[in-house]
Order: structure tokens, then C-alpha cells, then sequence
């Protein structure tokens, strides 16, 4: 397999759904446009923030091609392909592949959860390595899956060639060092969440998919290059502004508090799909009340 650059911010995209729930591919393309205007790296279509679990194969098609379709040259296009079963997701891997991703992000299953050892998740990761045509990144989530993997287990999928490098939303930047210490070289590590992107930098993360960056582009970019241009001083600045707001769109409030922050800068947003609740009136302006408080503008 070829080897991709990870480096870099990748937003992991909502996807777009009307008042009914119903897909709006050309949403999802309008926001890639918008965002496209800042120096990112790529797109993550289908992640957490996008709801996987709760879409169709169809749709799940349909969204990667619409994010293809309004892909610039020159950026990567993720996709989030994790199933229950081995089988699963192989051939969302395959489709998402079919469909112009360069790359696959790939949540553990966590259903069966006593029985998801060592063995059964490693042997899951190189099945999927084996039969993908693209490069393959491990997603360990464990706020959503209940299950956290641990080093030994990065360690030895990475073994696999097509195996380039893992997500790691928990926040253990102990845990992305080890695997950095241990790992294949070239093995890449992303910070799943820009509460933590700039220690996970200084451990040896190459970059981030962070859902702040939907919202606030601008300044997860200007963390990474303060970061690379060794300004510790105004990488820390930019830090600790961002905590607040992140916090809020991710383990606070969640898919609903992002998609209604992107409504309110200017981006599509829209409804999450039920069980998802919209936010109440008094969290909606306490939301407003963080984004100012972040110096988040509007999108022109």
C-alpha cells in the first residue's frame, strides 16, 4: 500500500440531514466548500460526529460520494467504516474504497464486549487490513464504545503494512507515546480531540481529527503551526481558549451542540436524528455565550 501523510487537522464532518432526517448530500458538499477555504488537511466523513451508527449502507455511500464529489485536490479524504462483525466492515471498507476514500477509519466492535480480547480485536483489525485496498487507521473511542484498547493491542495491528497509524479520542497522550515508542516506524498517531491536540503534539501525534475544527478552523490550524514553529508560548494561549468550547461540542452536549454551533457561524448544521435531542433554549445560549467567549467569528 502507498503511504499517506496524515499530518496535519482533519474536521470529522456532521453529516447533513433535513428537518425530516432525511440525507442532504449537497449540505455536506457546501460545508466541505466553506471549510475547504482553510489550510486542512482533509476531511473525515462518517466518524462519531457523523452519526455513523445511525445511517444506512446506502447512505453511508452516498455521503462519502458527496464528500468526494467536493473534495479540492490535494486533500485527504477519510472514511469511518467500523462495524459489529468483521464481515461488516470489510465491506463498508470496501464501498467506502469503491467510493473515492482515501483512507479508512475503523471503530472497534464493542457490543459483545467481554468477549473483544486481545485476540478477537487484533485478529478483527488485520482481517480488515487484509482484504481493504486502502490504508487502514485504527479508531479507539472508548467514551462511545465502552471498550479502551490498549497499547499491546495498537502495537501489534500496526505490525500489518496496511495498518498506517490510529485515532485516539481518549486523551491519553501516556498511551500515544508508548504506542509511538513501540510501533512500526512511520506509524502515525491523531489526536481525536482538540482538548488534548496540543499534548498529544508534543508526544508525537502528527496531527488531529478534531470535531472543534468544524467550527473553528482557523484556530486548531494556528495550535498545530505554533506548535511545528516551536511558539510554545502562543501554542498554550491558543490551548487553553479552546478547551471550554470543545468540551461543548463533544462530551458536553455532543452531535447536537456542534451542528447547532455550525448553524450559528454561518455553516449547515441541521437536526442529529432521534434519539438525539436538539438542545434546549437555556444550553443553546450558553453555547453562544462559548463561542464568543473563544473568539470564534462567523463564516463570510
Amino acid at each position: 500500500m502507498s503511504h499517506i501523510n496524515l499530518s496535519g487537522i482533519f474536521p470529522p464532518l456532521p453529516t447533513s440531514f433535513d428537518k425530516y432526517e432525511n440525507l442532504l448530500p449537497e449540505k455536506i458538499k457546501q460545508n466541505i466548500a466553506r471549510l475547504s477555504e482553510f489550510d486542512l488537511s482533509g476531511f473525515l466523513i462518517l466518524g462519531s460526529n457523523g452519526e455513523q451508527v445511525m445511517l444506512s449502507d446506502r447512505e453511508k455511500s452516498e455521503a462519502i460520494a458527496a464528500a468526494r464529489a467536493a473534495l479540492p485536490d490535494g486533500r485527504l479524504l477519510l472514511a469511518g467504516t467500523g462495524g459489529q462483525s468483521t464481515r461488516e466492515t470489510i465491506a463498508l471498507t470496501r464501498d467506502a474504497a469503491a467510493e473515492g476514500a482515501d483512507a479508512v477509519l475503523v471503530l472497534n466492535p464493542f457490543y459483545f464486549k467481554s468477549l473483544m480480547t486481545h485476540e478477537a480485536l487484533v485478529k478483527h483489525y488485520l482481517d480488515v487490513a487484509d482484504a481493504s485496498t486502502v490504508p487502514v487507521i485504527v479508531y479507539n473511542m472508548p467514551g462511545n464504545t465502552g471498550l479502551d484498547m490498549t497499547p499491546a493491542m495498537v502495537i501489534e495491528m500496526a505490525s500489518h503494512p496496511n495498518i498506517i497509524g490510529m485515532k485516539e479520542s481518549g486523551g491519553n497522550v501516556a498511551k500515544m507515546g508508548e504506542v509511538l515508542l513501540r510501533a512500526k516506524p512511520g506509524f502515525q498517531v491523531l489526536a481525536g480531540g482538540a482538548g488534548f491536540l496540543l499534548p498529544a503534539l508534543a508526544t508525537g501525534a502528527v496531527g488531529g481529527i478534531l470535531a472543534l475544527a468544524n467550527i473553528a478552523p482557523s484556530e486548531c490550524i494556528r495550535i498545530f503551526r505554533a506548535f511545528k514553529e516551536r511558539d510554545m508560548t502562543n501554542a498554550m494561549r491558543l490551548q487553553h481558549m479552546m478547551i471550554p468550547l470543545n468540551a461543548a461540542v463533544t462530551a458536553r452536549w455532543g452531535v447536537p451542540a456542534l451542528k447547532a454551533a455550525m448553524d450559528y457561524l454561518g455553516l449547515y448544521g441541521g437536526p442529529a436524528r432521534k434519539p438525539l435531542l436538539p438542545l434546549n433554549d437555556e444550553v443553546g445560549r450558553q453555547l453562544i455565550n462559548l463561542i464568543t467567549e473563544s473568539g470564534i467569528t462567523k463564516f463570510n
